[in-house]
């Protein structure tokens, strides 16, 4: 395990890079690892613990590599997590500003908003359904501080698994109303056609990529609480995004979200 005072500048080195807007080298060579899961944790709780200081109230969390390809590609065999904040939720339709972004991909999710605590150790499948008050068509826009998306699994986790903002649709649905491992999925980058998916490419249902994400926050001391989204992964590849794109993702059902980065 490396010491805090590795762990520390890694943390910085992350944080310097989004302050600014410059790009800097994998930590794994810092931390001495590519793919010990504890080291990325450490160091993205460092930051996330300073952020709650001074000030940004966390929103959730989101899970990411729920795709088996991209663990593959990471040399993994699981998903990761990172912690969301207010300042990085937008509404349908809402322009974004492009300079808040380093290096943007777009991404297609279900996002669930959940009514009761899962704080039980162990969740069942029936657990995660009565605890969610219902579920919203959402756009997450993936964002690396890693020059060139150059990373290994310790770099994304210790990059807050990759986060950069996310967009909600509007209209909230029951999960009663709609079958999340059915919804397929379309995802259009200026009118064209980048990326399909469907429900069941999200570990097999949403549902159980938030199952996983219950247990894993109950291990760890913080368990997901009511009102918190959870951005439950992809459901088709990212896809590139620059200034002024606009992204409409489909989801049938569950309905659609739109978003616009400024020029």
């Amino acid at each position: 395990m490396a010491d805090n005072t590795t762990l520390q500048a890694a943390a910085k080195q992350l944080r310097e890079a989004a302050s600014t807007a410059t790009p800097c080298s994998p930590i794994r060579d810092l931390v001495g690892s590519a793919t010990d899961v504890e080291l990325g944790y450490a160091v993205q709780q460092i930051n996330v613990d300073r952020d709650v200081v001074n000030g940004r109230r966390v929103s959730g969390r989101k899970i990411g590599l729920t795709a088996v390809a991209v663990q593959q590609q990471l040399g993994v065999d699981q998903p990761d997590f990172g912690t969301l904040f207010v300042d990085m939720e937008f509404g349908d339709g809402v322009e974004i500003d492009s300079a808040r972004l380093l290096q943007p991909r777009a991404e297609a999710e279900v996002a669930l908003v959940l009514e009761h605590d899962l704080d039980l150790g162990a969740h069942g499948f029936a657990d995660i359904v009565r605890a969610t008050a219902f579920a919203l068509p959402a756009i997450e826009i993936v964002d690396s501080r890693i020059a060139d998306w150059d990373i290994r699994f310790v770099d994304t986790v210790a990059d807050n698994a990759s986060c950069g903002l996310y967009v909600l649709g509007g209209k909230p649905v029951p999960l009663s109303k709609v079958d999340l491992r059915a919804i397929p999925m379309s995802m259009t980058i200026n009118g064209d056609e980048v990326s399909t998916g469907s429900g069941a490419a999200c570990l097999g249902h949403p549902l159980h990529a938030a199952r996983w994400l219950a247990d894993v926050m109950c291990d760890r001391g913080t368990p997901l609480r009511a009102g918190d989204v959870v951005m439950t992964g992809a459901l088709g590849p990212m896809k590139p995004i620059g200034a002024g794109d606009a992204v409409v993702a489909d989801f049938g059902d569950l309905g659609s979200v739109n978003t616009q980065l400024s020029s």
